[in-house]
């Protein structure tokens, strides 16, 4: 679900949950990953320090370096956790096309329902195994259809990145539009938004940008 990370931060899903050293464990690796995201969810990603994370466990902040090494491992686990949310996968049977998208529309819940991940995406991230569960779900979805495997992950990326940019535009409220501002002094615009409305049937954008991506990227190397 993010950007692909540099093989020496590949270190949170291999080590142990705590430290082995130190008092026994107060809060779980689970636990602690968990007030984090409600934290990001109530306040934003930039209310999630180890500080007010070890306030909100009623412990000191060193503790939970016994769990995790950085603020980075932290949310690498909360995006992968997040992931989780997409399970059950919506059934993919039938053309890969309303397969992918009927998954892009699960992704975009999940955006709306956290806001914080669309800040999270672009960050090179380890992938975790809800992660690596969802790419995989999505290959055996395009397994029918004859592109470079490079070509499906680029896809499967450009569907995810596409799908954070309408949650983004969601979360940040309507378009100011042109409405009091004066364009006289530009013809294609003012020819454009004094033209005849269009009598076609409105189209769902998202859902037509999606296929557009999709298509584009993998029908036509497909031929």
């Amino acid at each position: 679900m993010s950007s692909p990370i540099e093989p020496e931060r590949l270190t949170v899903w291999s080590r142990p949950a705590r430290g082995l050293r130190g008092p026994a464990p107060t809060h779980s690796r689970y636990e602690i990953v968990v007030a984090a995201i409600a934290m990001a969810d109530a306040d934003g990603l930039g209310a999630v320090s180890m500080r007010a994370l070890a306030a909100t466990l009623h412990t000191g902040a060193a503790s939970l370096y016994r769990y995790l090494s950085s603020r980075d491992d932290l949310l690498d686990l909360m995006v992968d956790r997040a992931a989780g949310e997409l399970r059950p996968y919506p059934d993919s049977s039938g053309d890969w096309l309303d397969a992918m998208l009927r998954l892009a529309h699960r992704q975009l819940a999940l955006f709306r329902r956290h806001p914080w991940l669309v800040e999270i995406l672009p960050r090179p991230t380890a992938p975790g195994p809800q992660s690596l569960a969802w790419f995989d779900h999505c290959l055996a979805i395009l397994r029918p259809v004859p592109a470079a495997t490079a070509t499906k992950f680029e896809a499967i990326a450009m569907m995810t990145g596409v799908t954070s940019l309408f949650a983004r535009r969601e979360s940040a409220g309507p378009p100011v539009g042109f409405a009091g501002i004066d364009v006289a002094a530009f013809p294609n615009l003012t020819a454009a938004l004094t033209a005849p409305p269009s009598r076609s049937a409105p189209r769902d954008l998202f859902d037509a940008t999606v296929r557009s991506v999709l298509r584009g990227l993998l029908a036509d190397e497909a031929g």
